[in-house]
């Protein structure tokens, strides 16, 4: 298995990246493809055999201050760019990138182009939550949706948490403000009645509507909703989580008996923390897309990233791809024409 590398991308890139890709290439046996200025990632790998390593020159970066919708079309040289480029032309068997989460998805629905029949490609993100963490579905990628865009996040965020979180009969839930079936507005009501009927017909285990603290709850597998609630969501539980445990910080530190009790629970503590951190997970699949992409965090250090080439390298052995692709008739809305042909 080949993992192509955008060595550019990222806020620590490309020592850290490289160093990451280094670890996968030892401790997971995949082969690594490393795009990016040749020069800089040849000095990362100072120590280590070059000819294990595929080494492809892009001279231009993809930074945050481009614009993310045409990022890669007029960088064409660029690592992100290249790198998609390698994986639509067989190259490699999946893509990982910490750079532009706009360009990236850009970029991947250009070049690498969606599945055939989805609609939108959705950015989905497993929350620590529960025992094996509740995926969101979208957190960003699709700020309006249709109610069908939502019924295609149902399936294939289904297809991924089973073959990728072990769960054999993924629990559905539709982010909502109730649990009632009548809460929210059009765009709920309408994906409601999909998903139910998807359920009906044994398609799905749609379990309902759930609010925002049932995420946490672990009353579902799968979370579906809209890019621009799912990314709400995800940034305020970042935010919760910094806060907390800032404040556990502050009180451990508060007195000397406290300070005590700090190092009794220290290393408790560090176990929590890692539960709790977004980057454990290594990274985000960019899901519809037809081969596997995955974005890393913007701030990865080389475990991060390590943990995201993990997290493709599973992403392409569990062939989530090949799940949607086989169900894509089930996940349309079929016009009327279609309907009565």
């Amino acid at each position: 298995m080949r993992i192509i590398v955008d060595a550019m991308g990222g806020d620590r890139a490309p020592q850290e990246i490289v160093k990451g890709a280094v670890r996968a290439r030892k401790e997971l046996g995949v082969d690594i493809t490393l795009v990016g200025r040749i020069e800089e990632v040849k000095a990362c790998l100072e120590g280590e055999e070059l000819s294990n390593y595929e080494l492809v020159d892009a001279r231009e970066v993809i930074t945050m201050e481009d614009d993310p919708s045409t990022a890669t079309r007029r960088k064409m040289d660029s690592s992100m760019a290249v790198a998609l480029t390698m994986l639509s032309q067989g190259k490699g068997d999946a893509v990982v990138s910490a750079g532009s989460t706009g360009a990236l998805l850009t970029g991947a629905t250009l070049t690498v182009k969606r599945i055939r029949g989805i609609r939108r490609a959705a950015l989905a993100p497993v929350l620590p939550a529960g025992e094996r963490g509740v995926m969101l579905i979208d957190c960003g990628a699709n700020v309006e949706c249709t109610a069908e865009y939502l019924l295609q996040f149902a399936y294939m965020g289904s297809y991924y948490a089973k073959k990728m979180l072990g769960c054999e009969n993924p629990r559905v839930g539709l982010l909502n403000v109730g649990t009632e079936d009548t809460k929210g507005g059009e765009l709920q009501h309408q994906a409601f009645a999909l998903l139910r009927e998807a359920a009906e017909q044994g398609r799905i285990n749609f379990v309902g509507n759930i609010e925002g603290t049932g995420v946490f709850e672990g009353q579902a597998d799968v979370v579906v909703t809209d890019g621009f609630t799912g990314n709400v969501l995800l940034k305020g539980a970042e935010g919760v989580i910094k806060y907390m445990m800032g404040a556990l910080k502050g009180v451990f530190y508060k007195s000397g008996k406290n300070k005590l009790a700090a190092a009794v629970l220290k290393n408790d503590l560090k176990e929590m923390k890692k539960s709790l951190d977004v980057n454990e997970v290594g990274g985000t699949a960019l899901v519809g897309i037809s081969r596997p992409v995955i974005k890393a965090h913007g701030s990865s250090d080389a475990g991060s990233f390590f943990a995201a080439i993990r997290q493709a390298k599973a992403f392409v052995e569990a062939d989530v791809v090949e799940d949607i692709k086989a169900n894509i008739d089930y996940m349309r809305i079929r016009t009327e024409s279609e309907a009565n042909a």
